[in-house]
Parts: structure tokens; sequence; C-alpha cells
């Protein structure tokens, strides 16, 4: 098969459905209908069968589209190996990041890549940390942003840490929480973050909160806390500093703050030793070591 056949099933199995893979690989629906045709006359049997739900891949078809992403990887790290013997910084730049990071602190560091590197190419996936540590584990990222406590034997180098906040328009201190009517707005993230809120609570009340909202998205859980909706636990990063809130730190004491999240960034050795990883590591780090510094100021 060719790269572009092999991009045409990869593209048909991850978007099942003919005119979104289409529209992916700038062909018209016939002329990739066509393409199939001709892939699977090569292979000599029906690689997708066509249901209500709409690409449905035959038991053949699983088999060419786990050969085709393979392909395609290996053809992607020998490029990337060829790239880190020249002098330039080209080739794929991998990423896997936490969602939250991914929205608020990347797209600085992307920013500066991107302009000191234009030759370079960028995949970022985002999702909860146990996502990024499978895409590193299945070859998909070369680095991976995490938040809170990660068990990663390879490489692993703090970024920076943030604090959490409990962010409302009305309530001022921590005790009002006791008594308030007002529902506690909760976004959806990994177990780790939501036990560490739960430890949290329980050492403070002797009972859940009364009334809870929960949303799919931290920025959606911000937004209703900025309205007045309700309050939310935020970390720090997800604050610019002009939000028209109440911001009560999660104290433990008058002087320590009680609850914070680590932020890092880890990968397999062998994915430092890129040229494109190795530039992207040393951006990360200048951010974060300036993040850090704006924080104990």
């Amino acid at each position: 098969m060719t790269t572009t056949e092999l991009e045409i099933i990869k593209a048909l199995a991850e978007e099942g459905n003919m005119r979104k893979a289409a529209e992916r690989l700038f062909l018209s629906q016939p002329a990739l209908s066509q393409r199939l045709q001709s892939i699977e006359k090569e292979w000599g049997t029906l690689l997708f069968i066509r249901s209500q739900k709409g690409l449905e891949p035959t038991s053949a078809g699983e088999l060419v589209i786990a050969y085709a992403r393979e392909a395609i990887l290996k053809r992607e790290e020998t490029f990337e190996m060829i790239a880190s013997m020249a002098d330039k910084i080209h080739g794929t730049l991998k990423i896997a990041c936490a969602s939250i990071v991914g929205q608020t602190w990347l797209p600085q560091v992307l920013k500066e890549y991107v302009e000191m590197y234009p030759d370079a190419k960028i995949s970022l996936i985002t999702g909860w940390s146990s996502e990024i540590v499978k895409a590193l584990y299945e070859g998909e990222a070369h680095v991976g942003i995490v938040r809170g406590q990660v068990d990663w034997k390879s490489r692993k180098t703090y970024l920076f840490r943030d604090w959490l906040y409990l962010v409302d328009r009305e309530i001022t201190t921590i005790d009002e929480l006791k008594d308030t009517e007002r529902p506690f707005i909760q976004f959806k993230s990994d177990s780790n973050y939501h036990m560490e809120i739960q430890r949290w609570w329980q050492r403070h009340f002797d009972q859940n909160p009364g009334r809870q909202i929960t949303v799919d998205q931290i920025e959606t859980c911000k937004q209703l806390a900025l309205n007045g909706i309700g309050y939310a636990i935020l970390p720090s990063i997800t604050l610019v500093g002009d939000e028209d809130v109440n911001k009560i730190p999660l104290l433990n004491n008058e002087e320590e703050f009680e609850l914070t999240r680590d932020t890092w960034l880890i990968g397999y050795e062998s994915s430092f030793a890129l040229k494109q990883v190795d530039a992207f590591t040393q951006i990360v780090q200048g951010h974060a070591e300036k993040l850090q510094k704006d924080y104990d100021y």
C-alpha cells in the first residue's frame, strides 16, 4: 500500500463516515469511494461495510487498519530519526497534554515554539492525565504534560505548582460553606483530582455539599461561577486575575496553602533525544520557571 492509501484507511477508520473522511483528505466522496474499492480489490476482501452508524470495519478491515496505523507511525518515526540527525529543527512534535494546561498555559509555550522553529510540525492531543500516560505507552505522543500524582517510571520533570481556590460571587470565607444554600459547581476530571477535593472537604466539614452541579468542562464550570450561579474550586492556572469574583485559597492555616496541584513533563528518554522534543523541553521549562516566579511574587 502507498502512503496515501494508508492515510485513506486510517481516516476512514477514525472518522467512521465517508463524507467526513473525504473532507479530511481533501477528496470528493466519489473519488474516495473509488480509491477504497481499489484498496479492497488489492486486499481481495471487503474492509468496511455501511450501516446506520456509518462505516463499520469488517474483521479483515480491522487487521488492515492496524497495519496502516503501524506503518504510518513507523514512517513518522523514521522521518523523525532522520530529522534529528540534521541541524535544523523540523519533524513532528507530538504532545499529549492535560486539558486544563492545554487550554490555559500551553498556547503561550507553543506560540514561542512555532516562532522559533517554523519548520517543525505539531500534533497535540488533550485529555485526562490517565489518557496522557496511555498515549505515551502507545506511541501516540513524544511527551506528556500531566497533573497531580502520576506513576511514571521514565523521565519525569517538575514544571510548576498552582493552588486551588474557592471561587464565588457571594461567599467570602470558607466557613460560609457550612450554611450556604448555593450549589457547588464541579467539572469532570481525573479521579485523583476529585479524591483530593473530597478529602479536603471531609477534613473541614461533617457533611457533603447540599446542592451540586456537574459539568463536563472546566471552562464551563468557571463561567457558571463567574456568572454567580454557584461556587467552584478552581486551580490558579485558570484564573487570569481580573475576574470579578471572590477567590479564597484553600488554607490549612493562616500561613500555608493546603491544596495544590503539580504539573509534570513526562516521556521516554529516547523521545527527549529528538531535537524537536529537546527544543520544546527547553521552552517549556523556561515558561514554567517564569510562571512559578509570578506565583511566588
